[in-house]
């Protein structure tokens, strides 16, 4: 695609205009400004559990989006671009930049235009960095959990993030690592990364985890992580509930066994590891561990960005039925 022909060619943007409602928008092509890029979509991956806060309208409209870089400054109110895996092509800009595949933190739309500074080139194919993000949130409990040699692990909640988790916790030499999810298609793949995985139902692990990881995105699972969990046992809650609400029991058994409840959000470190981390090395740190996990094998549906309405109604209305949603561009 020639410079000359940014200004008349159209790009393809999906709009959250209200609950349950999305939209395409054509505006015209932007053109790079120095020092920036030109991108076209490869594929980008929807994020199901903040996604589908916001296309529910369960999101506070007042809070600020939750990757806080980029294009996704600002509140979360309607209409609004969202979305923040996205892979893609320069395709105009910075010489250097010409050619390269990238990640960005970006909406899901067919071009856009970015600051090289805001982008991550990546040498994986676009199935697998699309994870990226996800990944990343993934070590970053981690990192706030900090798993201690023959520890008891519980994760609840085995979606894409939770599964992330569960395949890095693998690795670690820990006493038992155990997982819990209504669906058996996802328990099933987390048993294939090594854990035992559980039905609601089945599980009875009262008082038995020295570390709980809390990533359903139900807080009703926030009283089933604090009874798990052991005298001064640690839940880490990386599930951001938007504005759904749930009575949390922090009386009795909370109270007299000093249960840690610990917030965990990948756009801040935890800062007893900011003397030797930063969000470059952690970043770096997901970046390398794509392809130990190979996240590709966890996509189950794919949508031309026509169809977007299709994939959020999907998603909303059979959870069960999909994991990993990836939205697909045709070439430029």
């Amino acid at each position: 695609m020639g410079g000359a022909g940014l200004a008349v060619v159209n790009r393809r943007s999906l709009v959250f205009q209200g609950p349950r409602l999305v939209e395409l928008e054509s505006s015209p092509m932007p053109q790079p400004a120095a020092g920036e890029v030109l991108v076209a979509a490869e594929a980008s991956a929807i994020s199901a559990g903040t996604e589908l806060l916001v296309y529910r309208g369960q999101a506070p409209s007042e809070a600020s989006s939750p990757a806080e870089v980029g294009a996704l400054r600002g509140d979360l109110s309607f209409p609004m671009k969202f979305g923040y895996s996205m892979v893609g092509r320069v395709i105009a800009g910075e010489p250097a930049w010409m050619g390269r595949r990238v990640f960005a933190f970006h909406p899901h739309e067919s071009h856009f235009v970015a600051a090289v500074s805001e982008l991550v080139e990546v040498s994986e194919e676009a199935d697998s960095a699309v994870f990226l993000p996800n990944l990343e949130s993934a070590v970053n409990f981690v990192h706030d959990g900090r798993p201690l040699l023959g520890e008891r692990v519980l994760v609840l909640g085995q979606g894409i993030v939770g599964l992330l988790t569960t395949a890095l916790l693998a690795r670690f030499p820990l006493g038992e690592l155990v997982t819990v999810d209504p669906v058996a298609a996802r328990r099933q793949r987390s048993q294939a990364l090594g854990a035992r995985s559980l039905a609601p139902d089945e599980f009875t692990g009262t008082g038995q985890f020295d570390l709980v990881f809390e990533l359903s995105g139900n807080p009703l699972s926030l009283n089933r992580a604090i009874a798990a969990c052991r005298f001064h046992g640690r839940v880490v809650v990386g599930s951001w509930y938007g504005s759904k609400r749930a009575e949390i029991d922090l009386g009795g058994y909370f109270h007299r066994n000093r249960i840690q409840l610990l917030s965990s959000q990948v756009s801040t470190l935890e800062p007893g590891l900011t003397g030797c981390w930063d969000k470059g090395r952690r970043l770096q740190l997901a970046q390398e561990s794509l392809a130990r996990v190979q996240p590709q094998q966890f996509i189950t549906q794919r949508f031309p960005l026509e169809e977007a309405a299709r994939a959020y109604e999907l998603l909303d209305r059979h959870p069960e039925q999909a994991l990993q949603v990836v939205f697909d561009y045709p070439p430029c």
